[in-house]
């Protein structure tokens, strides 16, 4: 469990520095696309007795460097790139885990097993989790523009072609190695609700990256906490929490708002 704090805290600090930039790019199905395209990576590493981990990561990595290139032949239909290697990712996945003698060791990546990593892969995280979060630091302002305005970034004088590449790769390394502890099938929902929730507060960007590493810091412990005592999958229920907090937060700003709306008409009798 001690380390299954560790690795959890360490992805929820970095997955929503992806999720922010994805989701202003409108590409929040990258992380689906990228995950089941790690799945062929993590059944070819059983294959050939590699740590599944890196076949994940070389299989992730080929996959957002092919939506790049396919984004790039199509730039008014980013989705369409995402479609694609997502399919191919399934395809491939299913046909080769087909020939994995142990089903448990796949399905261990379908749902994430956080609370049975070894030593390796802690350290792997903590590897990633220092190299994304140094990376987006130096690039924040960059990926900032980028996700707002590609064009005027690019008229700005922004290197826009090389960080897309270098942001895709993060995503990537991000997905590969958070699909091992929390499960192919459940990263990408981390890298949404949590900034999702922090839209709902956030007056700025910065404010909004902040808060959105908050919620998935919360979720993560909230969800260990009571998979461990109500013996429950870690992945799912992190979510789960996620899911069931946006919408008690979307209920409390409805009701925010019919009692101002309300007030106002009040106000406007009185006057």
């Amino acid at each position: 469990m001690k380390r299954a704090f560790i690795v959890g805290i360490l992805l929820a600090v970095i997955i929503p520095c992806i999720g922010i930039t994805v989701i202003l790019k409108r590409l929040s199905m990258i992380g689906d696309a990228l995950s089941h395209t790690s799945l062929a990576g993590v059944a070819a590493g059983l294959l050939l007795n590699v740590n599944p981990i890196l076949g994940a990561l070389v299989a992730a990595l080929a996959g957002a460097l092919s939506i790049e290139v396919i984004r790039k032949k199509f730039p008014k239909r980013a989705e369409l790139s995402i479609a694609i290697v997502m399919s191919a990712g399934i395809g491939l996945a299913g046909v080769l885990s087909g020939f994995v003698k142990s089903s448990a060791n796949f399905d261990s990546f379908l749902f994430g097993s956080i609370v049975s990593i070894d030593d390796f892969e802690m350290k792997l995280t903590a590897i990633v989790s220092a190299l994304v979060l140094l990376t987006f630091l130096i690039l924040y302002r960059a990926l900032f523009f980028i996700a707002m305005d590609e064009k005027g970034a690019r008229l700005a004088g922004i290197p826009v072609g090389v960080i897309n590449v270098i942001f895709t790769v993060l995503t990537a390394v991000t997905v590969s190695v958070a699909s091992r502890t929390v499960g192919a099938l459940i990263v990408s929902s981390l890298m949404v609700i949590p900034v999702t929730c922090a839209m709902q507060f956030g007056k700025s960007y910065k404010n909004t990256v902040i808060l959105s590493i908050l919620f998935a810091v919360f979720f993560t412990m909230a969800g260990l906490t009571l998979s461990y005592y109500v013996s429950l999958k870690p992945g799912g229920t992190i979510v789960l929490i996620g899911i069931f907090s946006l919408v008690l937060i979307f209920l409390g700003r409805n009701i925010e708002k019919k009692i101002r709306k309300y007030h106002g008409k009040k106000g406007e009798k009185a006057a």
